[in-house]
């Protein structure tokens, strides 16, 4: 009995962690900022995954969720199809009708949109935190702009998304020198970031001699601290999170690389409710 009483109290600090109350008001407002992305997504971030209709065949190389699922090579039929399909979901689903059923439908398109995008040799790794986002959100159900109502199911989707942002900093460093080893902190790989597509700042930074490599040690060294953003204070954890967004802005004014997703996605830590309260005016609606 003594044991039971230990563990069930664990049990239920834990999943008060993860499931921690949010306004549903917030997830309206998250909701709308990452459906509203997609959009932006296929008309302007990704646009060239429609080109992928017309590419031959033998450079297909489907990744292991297409190959278990046993999902069909893209044709012209299916990317077109699959792309004015998740463009009218999306607009729709920004505005928060049926939740569910066209977050789902969201889901399943974007996730197709993105083993369309990403069977032909390039990976990227700033899409994590925004599937699991469009996987989450569904199982909240409705939530109304200015609702003070605390929700669990809402924590959760939020949660679950910090979470994968995380993750993709942590494992970010673990690929790093899991392939590189140390030869990726000493090496020029910042040097030649900035010689392919750097910037005029980029180019500044690397006449600073061993700057750069000195800026490899700091990025693996943010990436493995990235969790430690859970162990703060709220008020804290705002300031860490703005720290993160400045590290993207210091990217793409250096090499051009935006983290787009990555960063529709970390607005899960943010109270992104006020802003819009502010910005509108308008005051919480506590009686919903």
């Amino acid at each position: 009995m003594g044991t039971v009483s230990l563990v069930r109290p664990a049990r239920a600090a834990a999943g008060g962690w993860l499931c921690a109350p949010v306004p549903l008001g917030r997830i309206a407002v998250f909701r709308t900022l990452v459906y509203l992305f997609v959009v932006a997504d296929l008309v302007y971030f990704t646009p060239w995954v429609r080109a992928h209709a017309t590419v031959p065949a033998e450079l297909y190389r489907p990744l292991l969720v297409a190959r278990v699922l046993h999902l069909p090579a893209p044709t012209p039929a299916l990317v077109h199809a699959v792309f004015w399909a998740l463009l009218g979901a999306a607009l729709v689903a920004a505005t928060g009708r049926w939740p569910r059923a066209l977050g789902w439908t969201v889901f399943v398109l974007y996730a197709e949109w993105m083993l369309v995008a990403m069977s032909y040799g390039k990976v990227d790794h700033d899409r994590l935190g925004l599937l699991v986002a469009l996987a989450a959100l569904p199982t909240v159900g409705r939530a109304r702009f200015g609702s003070a109502e605390p929700s669990a199911a809402g924590g959760w989707a939020l949660r679950v998304t910090q979470l994968a942002v995380v993750a993709t900093y942590f494992l970010a460093a673990w690929a790093k020198l899991r392939f590189g080893g140390i030869g990726w902190l000493t090496g020029a790989t910042m040097t030649r970031a900035v010689l392919r597509r750097g910037t005029w700042l980029g180019g500044l930074l690397a006449g600073v001699p061993g700057l750069l490599t000195v800026s490899q040690f700091g990025i693996v060294a943010f990436e493995l601290a990235s969790p430690a953003v859970f162990l703060v204070r709220e008020r804290v954890r705002y300031l860490v999170v703005a720290g993160f967004y400045l590290f993207h802005a210091l990217v793409f004014a250096t090499v051009t690389i935006a983290f787009a997703p990555h960063l529709v996605a970390m607005a899960s830590f943010l109270p992104v409710e006020r802003a819009v309260s502010r910005l509108l005016g308008c005051h919480t609606d506590s009686s919903r």
